[in-house]
């Protein structure tokens, strides 16, 4: 697996220090540097790294509320590393949900180690197999979102596609199903919401997505690109590809 980062942070030596010691781990690959909190919120909007570095040792209210900020643009959050000379802020980043806390000077154990829980998390879910509930009146219905391959909403029910080309009408909104199932699933359109592992080709010139052993095109719209985008990154991670 490889991990893009960023890194937020105002002094420059710190950032080249940083930099210098991840080149020495093939997983990671840097998106950007930024000098302080609206800078870094920018990088993390436009180029969407999975890792971000934060420098707690100055500003460090300031890149909380940073990070605060950033649950009103994403559905998902990348992994947060606090870096700083004290566990002064390990408490405060430990709140906001940060996935590791580096204390300086860094050393090459405490990075390997992030490295390896980061691999550990991603296997696990990708192994992750989650059922799903749907209920009418007193009829209730488990189905492996595994074998789920998109849902389209149907004025205020559910049209759920299956693996085996079934489809299971649920009386829901298509919004109840994109806060419940697994980050696997992704809204690509006002109307559809696609299970990503099932993707076989994304067209930016049409603006589709194609399912694999299927023939069904799905749309996506201009307001949830960044989903794809995202998709996309994904999925490059994972494949051998070739670029003209």
């Amino acid at each position: 697996m490889e991990y893009s980062y960023a890194i937020i942070n105002s002094d420059s030596t710190f950032s080249h220090t940083l930099r210098t010691q991840l080149a020495n781990f093939k997983e990671f690959n840097c998106a950007g540097v930024a000098e302080h909190s609206s800078e870094g919120l920018n990088i993390i909007l436009k180029e969407s790294p999975e890792i971000i570095f934060i420098n707690l040792n100055q500003n460090a209210e300031t890149c909380f509320m940073m990070v605060l900020e950033l649950h009103q643009y994403l559905k998902h959050l990348p992994v947060i590393i606090g870096i700083s000379k004290s566990k002064e802020y390990a408490y405060d980043a430990i709140k906001n949900g940060f996935f590791d806390y580096w204390l300086q000077p860094l050393n090459e154990f405490d990075i390997r180690k992030s490295v390896l829980k980061l691999q550990k998390r991603d296997f696990s879910s990708q192994c992750t197999n989650t059922t799903l509930c749907l209920k009418s009146y007193k009829d209730y219905r488990y189905i492996s979102t595994n074998e789920i391959l998109y849902l389209k909403a149907d004025n205020n029910t559910t049209d759920v596609f299956m693996k085996d080309g079934s489809i299971i009408s649920a009386f829901k909104t298509l919004k109840t199903f994109e806060d419940r199932l697994p980050a696997s699933f992704m809204r690509i359109h006002q109307s559809y919401i696609l299970n990503t592992t099932y993707i076989s080709r994304i067209n930016y010139g049409k603006s589709t997505c194609t399912i694999k052993n299927n023939s069904t095109t799905l749309p996506f719209s201009k307001s949830y690109k960044s989903n794809i985008d995202e998709v996309k990154k994904i999925l490059t991670k994972s494949t051998i590809t070739t670029f003209n």
